[in-house]
C-alpha cells in the first residue's frame, strides 16, 4: 500500500501484554530507586509513564500507570510541604510519613502487578 504525502504513518501496535508489563516493572524499579538517585530516576519514570499511558489503555497496566502518576504528584506535594515545614521541625515527620507512603505505594503496586491482581488506581492506600 502506498503512503500518501501528509497522511499519518501507521506503525504496528506493540504487544499489549508482555512488553507493557515489562515496562511497568521497570517503572516501579525506577520509582524505587528515586531515594538513591536524588530523584532523577523518578523523573525519568514519570515522563515514560505519561508517554506510554496511551499505549497501556485497555490493559491492566493502565491502572498501574495511573497509580504511578498519582503517586508521583501526591508524593511531590507531600515532599514540598515537608521541606517547607523543616524550619519548625515538623517537616521531618512529614517527610518521613511521605517517604513511608511512597514506599507503601511502590511495594503494593509492584506486588499487584507481579500477581496480576486488579489495582484501584485512584485509591490512597
Amino acid at each position: 500500500m502506498e503512503q500518501r504525502p501528509g497522511s499519518p504513518v501507521s506503525y504496528p501496535t506493540p504487544r499489549a501484554g508482555g512488553d507493557m508489563r515489562t515496562l511497568t516493572h521497570i517503572l516501579y524499579g525506577l520509582f524505587a530507586l528515586h531515594w538513591f538517585t536524588g530523584g532523577i530516576s523518578i523523573i525519568v519514570a514519570i515522563i515514560i509513564a505519561y508517554l506510554k499511558r496511551g499505549d497501556a489503555a485497555g490493559t491492566p497496566c493502565e491502572a498501574h500507570m495511573t497509580w504511578l502518576i498519582r503517586s508521583f504528584w501526591i508524593g511531590l506535594v507531600g515532599y514540598i510541604i515537608g521541606a517547607a515545614l523543616l524550619f519548625v521541625f515538623i517537616g521531618f515527620i512529614v517527610l518521613t510519613a511521605v517517604s513511608i507512603w511512597m514506599l507503601y505505594r511502590i511495594v503494593k503496586g509492584w506486588l499487584y502487578l507481579y500477581e496480576n491482581k486488579p489495582l484501584e488506581p485512584r485509591a490512597w492506600f
